[in-house]
């Protein structure tokens, strides 16, 4: 269980702080406790989350430790290999919604070399792709900036500093 001022990464609206645990009265009459979420670079929304709701697309932020470790296998990470654009799309969005670290990683590393190479031909990414990268690296820079207790357009300086360089990355 998650406790108050807890960060957490809730599902695609990424991390959030918990500022309280409520009891609600419903219409049947059963209490249910909630987690009370704000996001923490997003507007002034409030979001309601059932504590013993097993379905809830909630976890908690990665630790410091976890982040360096990402970070240091970032050039291992290989990019994900689809020639068929709309089965890349649809598998790309997915990741979005898992939230998973490792495959956003691995979606802007992707999109990052096609840039890459289509620039040496003065073409562009298509919309749905630049969209794409910018949504992972929006998930993932504002995680690995709680993380490291530095702010969301500070992490991208933050890897390339502490990465080896080289030409895949």
């Amino acid at each position: 269980m998650f406790k108050i001022n807890d960060y957490v990464v809730y599902g695609s609206t990424g991390v959030c702080q918990i500022t309280d645990i409520k009891k609600d009265d419903h219409i049947d009459s059963d209490e249910t406790e909630y987690y009370v979420l704000h996001p923490v670079y997003h507007s002034n929304i409030t979001i309601k989350v059932p504590v013993n709701n097993p379905h809830i697309g909630m976890r908690a932020v990665l630790t410091k430790k976890d982040v360096l470790s990402l970070i240091a296998a970032m050039p291992e990470s290989k990019p994900f290999l689809m020639e068929n654009a709309k089965h890349r799309s649809d598998n790309f969005k997915a990741v979005l919604k898992t939230g998973n670290n490792e495959d956003l990683i691995k979606i802007i590393k992707t999109l990052y070399q096609e840039k890459k190479a289509k620039s040496f031909v003065n073409k562009k990414l298509t919309k749905t792709d630049e969209d794409i990268m910018n949504t992972a690296e929006k998930q993932l820079y504002e995680e690995f900036a709680i993380a490291l207790n530095i702010l969301p357009e500070e992490v991208l300086p933050y890897i390339l500093k502490h990465i080896p360089h080289n030409n895949e990355n």
